[in-house]
């Protein structure tokens, strides 16, 4: 781990001197507190994200080491989220229809968690293979059919997974190139793996729609790493891989998916997309160290905001609940003071994570049932970027005038 103030980058190894935001400190934002531990001391880390001065990687030092975070008992489960299934699913038919993956292909997902997306593949015929760290969500996906090795993916693996199974066709990793602390040798093994003529496509939040939101809350020490496209297409470029094509989705409060193949393959062109973001994020400022260093600035105004709401609502003597204890809640509830003083408790439909409580400020996690118990006046919706579906699910609290709230980019009733 590099715990030193004399951090480098973990791209171009340039000294990191320039603070992009600084968050405190906070405890892993994916564990959950039993009722046993409540006496117990919890471990805080520093939430200090810098941006190289050189190449405009916004990143969070290696303040705890890749195993302890994503160990045996990771309880983050993809499946939980059915919109989250239903992307996995379209993906699937988008590069079966499109870009030719079918019977005879081999495909390959980093961090596979629960199965979530290889079951489609599964389900059509198609061999794959899943590479996921965390032992339990791992037993999971074999559970539901999806073969997967348990280990962290790197140069290393590739080797193996090649030699026992050959070249893979298709690699996707979504949501994992945040996770990776080592880029260089997590790309080295997608190049290593990754057949002549294959194809790679990666999902991750995209930087600039992370500033434009004020989506701080997605900071936390799961993620290593924040990407422009132009930061993310220089790091694929220096490690063999290049960038063909590109598309924005409204996935995790704006991401993008990028598709990568070999340097020399020249048989895939390159989409007039990549100009054009590269062009938007350039006249966007991504290149100049002000444009990163107001951030801060804009993350302590949603903070003041939203405990303004709080404040206001619990002196109206109204009752306020969360829904669910995603990691990115846990940043926001530690950042801005949010404890049962403001949030009498919250619910996860996730069974792993109810009887416990939130990481550092010890709200109890029930099931989404409790709500129609208890009536609240609002529910502050956690996972903003499912409050389309999380609604829906919970349409039922408008029987006695109850209200929801999302936090994110500022706050909002409806």
């Amino acid at each position: 781990m590099n715990t030193s103030a004399a951090a480098t980058c973990r791209f171009c190894s340039d000294p990191l001197e320039h603070t992009f935001v600084d968050l405190g400190m906070s405890p892993l934002c994916q564990t959950q507190v039993l009722p046993s531990q409540l006496d117990r001391m919890e471990p805080f880390f520093p939430l200090h994200v810098q941006v190289c001065g050189n190449c405009f990687l916004v990143q969070l030092p290696e303040y705890v080491a890749p195993d302890i975070i994503f160990g045996a008992e990771y309880p983050y489960y993809s499946s939980y989220s059915q919109g989250w299934v239903r992307h996995a699913s379209d993906y699937v038919g988008h590069v079966m229809s499109v870009h030719g993956i079918g019977r005879d292909s081999f495909v390959v997902e980093l961090a596979s968690n629960d199965g979530y997306l290889l079951q489609h593949f599964v389900s059509r015929g198609v061999r794959c293979l899943g590479i996921e760290p965390a032992q339990g969500v791992g037993d999971a996906a074999r559970a539901r059919g999806v073969p997967t090795l348990t280990r962290f993916f790197g140069a290393g693996t590739a080797l193996v997974v090649r030699g026992s199974d050959g070249p893979a066709d298709l690699i996707v990793g979504n949501n994992v190139l945040a996770h990776v602390p080592d880029l260089k040798d997590f790309l080295r093994g997608v190049t290593l793996l990754l057949a002549d003529d294959g194809m790679a496509t990666f999902e991750f939040p995209h930087l600039m729609r992370l500033m434009e939101g004020n989506q701080f809350d997605t900071i936390y020490h799961e993620h290593f790493s924040y990407f422009s496209f132009t930061c993310v297409r220089r790091i694929f470029a220096a490690l063999g891989l290049r960038i063909f094509d590109v598309q924005e989705l409204g996935t995790h409060g704006g991401s993008l998916r990028v598709y990568a193949c070999h340097a020399g393959d020249g048989r895939r062109p390159e989409h007039e997309r990549v100009a054009a973001l590269l062009a938007r994020e350039a006249s966007a400022g991504f290149g100049e160290l002000a444009t990163y260093s107001r951030f801060g600035d804009r993350v302590e105004a949603t903070k003041r905001r939203l405990l303004g709401f709080l404040i206001q609502a619990r002196e109206e003597g109204r009752q306020v609940v969360g829904y669910g204890a995603p990691g990115k809640g846990n940043t926001l509830l530690n950042f801005c003071g949010i404890r049962t003083d403001f949030l009498a408790y919250t619910v996860d439909r996730n069974p792993h994570k109810q009887g416990t409580f939130t990481p550092g400020t010890r709200i109890p996690i029930h099931a989404p049932g409790r709500i129609f118990e208890t009536r609240p006046d609002y529910v502050l919706i956690l996972p903003w970027n499912l409050a389309e579906e999380i609604s829906r699910e919970m349409e039922g609290i408008r029987a006695w005038g109850g209200r929801f709230v999302v936090p994110i980019p500022a706050v909002r009733t409806f």
